[in-house]
């Protein structure tokens, strides 16, 4: 029998589509525009800085002052943030639905997530309500791969992690994670997690 009794998941890319290249698909005319945006003005370094609990207007303002002309399109990220928003994986939200409807099981959420922009999705997709709790980075100041915020959601939720799994589509935070002691799947599809979730005796 399995000793795992608390999933914890990633959102973003795991049960959440979220994608900037969505919005600025319709900004730009060409991919290369699009590319070179989100790599050299608005980059994930960038956006990971609000994530780990910058605010966007402090972000706006250091990626303005290094890129003027592009005033309206980096505003934009924060302002139509909401475009970037796709939609869930339902083979994700199936597997999150039968865990818990299982009383077996605790799960629990752990992103890394603008406290600025989290609100919107917590808007638009019931099953965030189904966790016991979240832990958002952005709220706290830290941000996956740091060891803190695996140590934080484990005291927070008395969590014992022999007996807990976590779920990140990462290979940097899956690594940390293991490291830390906290088991870790790398997520690739609904099918795949499935297999794996089963391979360590979790009933989904």
């Amino acid at each position: 029998m399995s000793k795992i009794e608390t999933i914890i998941f990633d959102l973003g890319n795991v049960l959440i589509d979220w994608n900037p290249r969505y919005l600025y698909r319709k900004i730009f005319d060409t991919e290369e525009k699009v590319e070179w945006f989100l790599t050299e003005v608005c980059d994930m370094d960038w956006n990971e800085a609000q994530d780990g609990g910058r605010s966007f207007a402090e972000g706006n303002k250091e990626a303005i002052a290094k890129h003027p002309d592009y005033k309206e399109e980096i505003l934009a990220y924060f302002d139509r943030w909401d475009e970037m928003l796709g939609t869930a994986d339902q083979g994700v939200v199936n597997i999150l639905q039968s865990l818990r409807d299982n009383p077996k099981y605790r799960i629990y959420a752990l992103t890394n997530w603008s406290a600025e922009t989290f609100p919107i999705a917590q808007e638009r997709f019931e099953f965030l309500k189904w966790f016991e709790g979240i832990l958002v980075s952005g709220k706290v100041n830290l941000k996956k791969p740091d060891p803190a915020i695996y140590e934080m959601i484990l005291k927070r939720y008395q969590i014992n992690p022999e007996n807990a799994v976590f779920i990140d589509d990462s290979q940097r935070n899956v690594d940390a994670a293991n490291k830390f002691g906290l088991p870790a799947i790398r997520f690739e599809s609904a099918d795949q997690l499935k297999e794996a979730l089963k391979k360590i005796d979790i009933i989904v």
